[in-house]
């Protein structure tokens, strides 16, 4: 059976194990363990599963709706990999079933019948949860850290300078005017 891999990491700074290179890896022993002909690789690095504006996603989802679509499997890591919006792994999915192509997730094995499309939905929403309520948890502590005067990164605001200092141990930047509006006067 012919297949495509699709691997995807959210940024840069994902754990080891879910690297593009270790997802690779896996996903090409995988098919050749089970017979699979890899077809084509997709990898979206630096995007997240919680929309589909993914760029080679996009592309796999294009190549799938041919009217001779070039693979009859997608192989990923983790359904999380595919979407992390349940929405979208919905109609995604339908639409590459009813195109004779079945999403195969290799650490999370789930039949088609009933109990396990239940149990993919299940997955599905699980790793749904998990990103909106991790998005919430960085913007609340993204506030917090601010409203103790430390820094979040980027650049820092006009006026405003990086200055690291110790919080309970930890090396941390705080943001403050104090030496740059000093050497401003010292100037005048």
């Amino acid at each position: 059976m012919k297949a495509a891999i699709y691997a995807r990491v959210s940024s840069d700074k994902q754990d080891t194990d879910l690297s593009l290179n270790a997802q690779l890896k896996a996903l090409r022993d995988y098919a050749a363990h089970k017979g699979y002909i890899v077809v084509r690789e997709f990898v979206d690095e630096a995007e997240s599963g919680r929309t589909a504006s993914r760029p080679a996603f996009r592309e796999m989802i294009a190549l799938a709706r041919a009217k001779k679509p070039p693979f009859e499997a997608i192989l990923v890591w983790k359904l999380n990999r595919f979407s992390r919006s349940r929405a979208d792994s919905i109609t995604y999915k339908t639409l590459l079933r009813n195109k004779g192509i079945e999403v195969i997730s290799i650490n999370e094995p789930v039949d088609n019948s009933p109990t396990g499309r239940l149990i993919e939905g299940v997955i599905e929403s699980i790793d749904e949860f998990y990103s909106a309520n991790l998005g919430q948890d960085i913007k609340r502590g993204m506030r917090e850290n601010a409203s103790r005067g430390f820094f979040n990164g980027s650049r820092p605001p006009y006026a405003l300078h990086k200055v690291t200092v110790l919080d309970n141990g930890r090396k941390r930047n705080r943001l403050s005017s104090k030496p740059l509006f000093s050497f401003l006067f010292r100037c005048v």
